[in-house]
């Protein structure tokens, strides 16, 4: 009897026996929530749910029995959730849109005991998780929505359309052949490039709505960080919407290259240090000049002493973001042609033609050839340099497409004054 007794003691939990415990905690945390809204089914109708949706997807994956047990219990509780919302609707309750939640729930939960049960672990807290913060955040969720305007509502459909239904659509690779010379093209990348667009517009639209037109400046240096170029793309329906807010957007297309710069100096820092070589230090010239010089000129564009309302018609413009694509689209044809055509120029010439569409990937090529021997720390630091100054006068080049000619010249003059400074590096480097 004592060793019986010691052989289930000292017996390991079985994993099955975790998965229905876990199922029912599960089912007890969607529950907590309709509990403390006092809603007919609660902590322990929910935790129920779950502990049946467990047993029933075990029986069908260790047992014989078929698949049509699990359809069985989530009619169950379909035919449940259904007599709870009539049963609202029938007593004229002011809160029976919160019945109808309460059914939907308990199906949610009996999908989270089910996934989790197959061995989903992952997967079922993932949905419980993001279920219960659903209906906790129910007031401001509501709010949020009744307070967008049809705009603010339109612009946030077709920001999901481009990033959700058409993005995962588009093939990773093509190849665009023109005249006997064969360009690769990445059509995600470039649909990417038109959601950065969108998302950097709706983000900034919040900011600025918020703080007004300083806010404008904080988005171009912190989307300059993910995407600068995406930047200009925001800034220019800005500048089209509302001209006043132009001296702002100036300030934010020079943040972004500073932020820009920013990025490839932590690059080039972060991925030689304990790399088996020197620290790349090189680089601090060149690049902290173009970021104090860029600073210093955010600076003095725009007056920082007001913030002016600015009250932007929409969070992004579909137009302009597809225009936007277009163009960036064709600066990487043009990229890579420089490329085929000027290859034996060496590395040099291939940072500044990387540099026209991600100079991030440019600075992390010069790294890695300096890691490996094949680049001495000068020559990294030059090509990090060119891929930087490419990126500033491709994003002055697609100013150039603004009806503003005011913001054009602003643009292109703050420009010039950073290719000076990052020229004037680039002498004291060599030298």
């Amino acid at each position: 009897m004592n060793g019986a007794t010691l052989q289930v003691v000292e017996a390991p939990l079985d994993e099955t026996v975790v998965r229905i415990a876990l199922a029912g905690a599960l089912g007890l945390f969607l529950g907590l929530e309709r509990e403390w809204s006092k809603r007919p089914a609660g902590i322990r109708t929910f935790s129920l749910i779950s502990l049946l949706a467990a047993v029933f997807t075990i029986l069908v994956l260790e047992t014989e029995i078929g698949d049509g047990v699990i359809v069985l219990g989530g009619l169950l509780v379909i035919v449940q959730g259904t007599m709870l919302a009539v049963k609202g609707l029938l007593d004229e309750d002011e809160d029976a849109g919160l019945s109808l939640t309460t059914s939907v729930s308990m199906l949610v939960a009996y999908g989270v005991g089910s996934v989790v049960a197959a061995g989903f672990v992952l997967e079922g807290v993932t949905v419980a998780v993001l279920s219960t913060l659903l209906l906790v955040l129910k007031r401001e969720l509501h709010e949020f929505a009744w307070g967008l305007s049809r705009e603010e509502m339109r612009s946030t459909t077709e920001f999901a359309i481009l990033a959700f239904v058409i993005y995962p659509l588009l093939p990773a690779e093509e190849t665009l052949t023109i005249g006997s010379i064969a360009i690769p093209i990445e059509p995600k990348v470039i649909w990417l490039m038109v959601v950065a667009v969108a998302g950097i517009g709706i983000v900034n639209y919040a900011i600025v709505s918020t703080y007004g037109g300083r806010g404008i400046a904080v988005t171009g240096f912190f989307g300059g960080l993910a995407a600068s170029t995406a930047v200009v793309g925001t800034m220019l329906d800005h500048v089209n919407q509302r001209p006043e807010a132009a001296s702002y957007a100036v300030a934010a297309i020079i943040l972004a290259d500073a932020a820009m710069a920013v990025r490839n100096l932590a690059i080039a820092l972060a991925f030689t240090l304990g790399g088996g070589v020197d620290v790349l230090v090189e680089a601090l010239v060149p690049l902290g000049a173009v970021i104090a010089v860029a600073v210093a000129v955010a600076a003095v564009s725009a007056d920082w002493s007001e913030s002016p309302e600015i009250d932007l018609v929409s969070p992004f413009s579909m137009k302009n973001a597809l225009a936007f694509g277009a163009v960036f689209l064709a600066v990487l044809v043009l990229g890579s042609l420089a490329e085929v055509w000027l290859g034996t120029v060496g590395f040099y010439v291939t940072a500044v033609a990387s540099g026209l569409v991600s100079s991030a990937g440019a600075t992390t090529s010069a790294v890695v050839l300096y890691r490996g021997g094949q680049l001495g720390p000068t020559e990294a630091s030059i090509a990090i340099l060119l891929a930087t100054v490419s990126s500033i006068v491709v994003k002055a080049l697609l100013v150039r497409t603004a009806s503003n000619q005011r913001f054009k010249n602003r643009v292109t003059t703050a420009s010039g004054v950073l290719l000076v400074g990052g020229a004037l590096a680039s002498v004291v480097l060599v030298i």
